[in-house]
């Protein structure tokens, strides 16, 4: 097998291309012969050693990835040879092969094709316990989306209108702003022109009669939070998703208090461990949502995974709407 190496996490750069011996799996792993590799922001951190966590050295970068089972340990009962999956394991992904424990491996329904599956579990699994589980969304409510053209913002504007809400979504550019309008986005703002103080929060409101969203994703963090959540409505819901843009914002908590508003916490990693069950039932109803249409990864583009380093760059440079996929 070959796969590329992290022998020390100071950067992009210092990743190598190596053979490796294939490994063989142990009890409760499945060798997977991988497919194709999805791109996603914990994976430049990881290799930076910035990230929360820091996997023993050398390891393979690649946190979520699809193939096919070519071996079985024991005790292995799920998934049997030459059974697709998707696996978000954390690392190993970039690679042709790599062992993952079976429980974190997903079977492919017929008709789910792999580059799609690569970028499937980490932004729909994230956005449907943000929006159902931890919000409550119900139809009829508004839903801000910041970060609207990523990963995360594209599958949040997908469920939310498989929930029957409406979404606003916020993004860079106008070109990201139309693309979220054509996966569904009722509206859209451009960040980049509401950057004066009191804009963007006056063109939340504009867009919601004066009401205000009732439930806002921000995955983003930074500038913005504060006054997207100073436009919250009365007892809206502020998903605390992710900090891609870096700062870690600090909200007035009497905001809160006078808008009768929720601050939310979501991590679907833990929730997925401490509740086995309810995440395994999440990811059957979303892989059902796929194939009767109502979701699709956006795919900002493929590449070989002999072109990772070019991959992280274009990532790196916010270029990326959607996902980027690597594929063997």
């Amino acid at each position: 097998m070959h796969a590329w190496l992290c022998e020390n996490p100071v950067g992009v750069d210092a990743l190598q291309w190596k053979e490796l011996p294939t490994p063989q799996p142990k009890a409760g792993e499945v060798l997977v012969k991988i497919e194709a590799a999805s791109l996603n922001f914990p994976d430049l951190l990881i290799v930076q050693n910035k990230y929360q966590m820091k996997p023993p050295l050398p390891f393979v970068p690649g946190s979520e990835y699809a193939g096919t089972v070519e071996a079985a340990g024991d005790g292995v009962t799920h998934l049997k040879v030459g059974q697709p999956v998707a696996c978000l394991s954390g690392t190993g992904g970039f690679g042709t092969h790599t062992i993952a424990p079976a429980a974190l491996c997903m079977p492919l329904p017929p008709g789910f094709p792999f580059v799609d599956a690569a970028a499937f579990i980490m932004i729909y699994a994230t956005s449907h316990h943000a929006l159902a589980d931890r919000a409550q969304l119900k139809a009829g409510e508004t839903v801000l989306v910041l970060g609207a053209a990523g990963g995360v913002g594209t599958a949040a504007i997908q469920i939310a209108k498989a929930m029957g809400a409406r979404v606003i979504a916020a993004a860079s550019t106008d070109e990201k702003c139309e693309l979220c309008k054509s996966i569904g986005a009722d509206a859209a703002i451009n960040y980049s022109t509401h950057a004066v103080p009191n804009a963007f929060r006056d063109a939340v409101k504009a867009e919601t009669d004066g009401k205000g969203p009732d439930v806002i994703y921000d995955p983003v963090g930074g500038d913005f939070a504060e006054p997207a959540f100073r436009s919250i409505a009365w007892r809206g819901r502020y998903l605390v998703v992710g900090f891609a843009s870096g700062p870690i914002p600090s909200l007035p908590l009497n905001l809160a208090l006078l808008k009768g508003a929720s601050i939310v916490g979501v991590f679907w990693g833990d929730f997925s461990r401490r509740e086995p069950k309810a995440n395994a039932a999440m990811m059957g109803e979303l892989a059902q949502w796929y194939l009767q249409g109502k979701v699709k990864p956006v795919i900002d583009r493929t590449m070989p995974m002999a072109e990772l380093k070019a991959a992280y760059a274009r990532m790196g440079s916010r270029e990326v709407k959607g996902k980027l996929v690597l594929v063997n």
